[in-house]
């Protein structure tokens, strides 16, 4: 069995598709060094051309074929992983079942379904003994599944807060660092190929949902889907914002968080928006688009994984890591004896049951006694305040007020707030962004 050679197929060879198979064919002897021989024998693509040329530049010419048809991967008997590598949901979700249903272990950075249809993919593999590994599909090249699954296995997550998108955390950190907007910073960030020419999923918040699903539903053994997850993005966040986040001792990112509710074991907060973090705080110096990922457990304490969270080889190494994995459990016959079971079924908290403190930012009526109405109005839904500063007056003579209150729960929070929109003194609530408590 030593010198038995684990041949792999590959779906998709765009952007990690390509980074991955440079990665398992550059390396190819210090993988087998360390750990069994691995060869891509084929390569589903659509562009065959391309494909070939790639095969050739890579030397693989007479061990690697390439080939339009996924079947040509799942009916090949020598094939024991296939490497899914397009995204989306369809035809991925049916070309991974059919490569487990075929008795193969399955590799994919496809954060999409692993969000989706994660539950019953692990199901398929384990029925048919086989394994379903997605390293890659959370925050690129950074092993925090890993460490979810393995080694912290002994712990009880206290809190995950992660940033996990790099596009949105590059616009947060340039509208920091330059005092802009956030128009010209998307415009940079797409000039740079970190956004998409549509950013929805990113700007929105979806991509880091999706991400943040699966990190709850292995932290806590529950079925997570991104349905569950509470969003929020960033395109409300303005330059005044940031920069009375950095005046009051913040920093402004897009973060998801996963916790336990406070006095409820079976109930669990899994949220993505953005948040004011304390200086202090290690996520708080995450620029660019790099990642993190700061997990505390009860026997571990507090630790952060950090890195870049997307790219080619990035990713393309989480995704290589997955596939020794994999071919080792082959070689040592131990296929599909560790799958992920969510023998618990936490309830999601909804957004109004969540805690946290508030930053406000209010255009009001430059008159007196405002700062009276406005605090009756937040004393009316039991909220109290931590700070209040009048900031400035505009040129339309409305005066701006900032404030952040103690904790409290967001239903309040939100009542509160209509109640100060019907205030005559109140011309609107600008802003309004949660404060991470610790």
């Amino acid at each position: 069995m030593e010198n038995k050679i684990v041949k792999v197929g590959l779906i998709g060879l765009g952007t990690v598709g390509g980074g991955t198979l440079e990665v398992l064919a550059k390396n190819s002897e210090v993988i087998a060094k360390r750990a069994v021989k691995i060869e891509v024998s084929r390569i589903c693509n659509l562009d065959l051309a391309y494909t070939e040329q790639r095969i050739k530049e890579l030397g693989l010419e007479g061990t690697t074929t390439a080939t339009t048809n996924f079947r040509d991967l799942i009916d090949d008997p020598e094939i024991d992983i296939v490497i899914e590598l397009i995204g989306g949901i369809h035809p991925a979700l049916e070309m991974v079942s059919a490569a487990l249903a075929a008795g193969k272990s399955v590799v994919t950075a496809n954060k999409d379904l692993v969000a989706s249809h994660g539950a019953e993919l692990f199901e398929l593999a384990d029925n048919n003994g086989v394994d379903f590994f997605f390293e890659a599909s959370v925050a690129g090249g950074i092993p925090i599944l890993k460490a979810l699954k393995d080694s912290l296995a002994a712990n009880n997550i206290v809190e995950i807060m992660g940033i996990v998108n790099g596009t949105t955390n590059y616009i947060l950190s340039q509208m920091t660092s330059n005092g802009a907007d956030f128009e010209p910073c998307l415009k940079r960030a797409q000039e740079l190929g970190y956004a998409e020419a549509n950013p929805t999923n990113d700007i929105e918040g979806f991509d880091a949902a999706r991400k943040m699903a699966i990190l709850a539903s292995i932290a806590y053994n529950s079925n997570i889907t991104e349905d569950m997850v509470y969003v929020e993005g960033i395109t409300n966040i303005t330059k005044f914002d940031i920069a009375y986040a950095d005046q009051l001792g913040y920093a402004v990112k897009l973060v998801g968080l996963a916790k336990p509710a406070p006095g409820d074991e079976n109930s669990i907060a899994v949220c993505v928006y953005p948040l004011m973090i304390a200086k202090e705080h290690p996520l708080a110096s995450v620029n660019d688009v790099f990642n993190a990922v700061f997990v505390e457990g009860d026997a571990l304490g507090q630790s952060m994984f950090y890195g870049r969270g997307a790219g080619s080889l990035p990713t393309a190494s989480a995704v290589a890591g997955d596939v020794i994995t994999a071919a080792k459990k082959i070689i040592n016959n131990t296929r599909g004896v560790s799958g992920i079971r969510f023998f618990e079924n936490k309830k999601v908290l909804p957004i109004t049951e969540c805690i946290n403190k508030y930053y406000i930012r209010l255009m009001v009526q430059d008159k007196p006694k405002v700062l009276a109405q406005i605090a009756d109005a937040f004393a009316t839904s039991d909220i109290s305040m931590d700070s209040v500063i009048q900031k400035r007056v505009t040129d339309s003579g409305l005066a701006e007020i900032v404030l952040i209150t103690h904790s409290v729960k967001e239903a309040n929070l939100q009542e509160a707030l209509e109640r100060l929109q019907h205030l005559a003194c109140v011309d609107c609530v600008a802003s309004m962004i949660r404060v991470n408590g610790d």
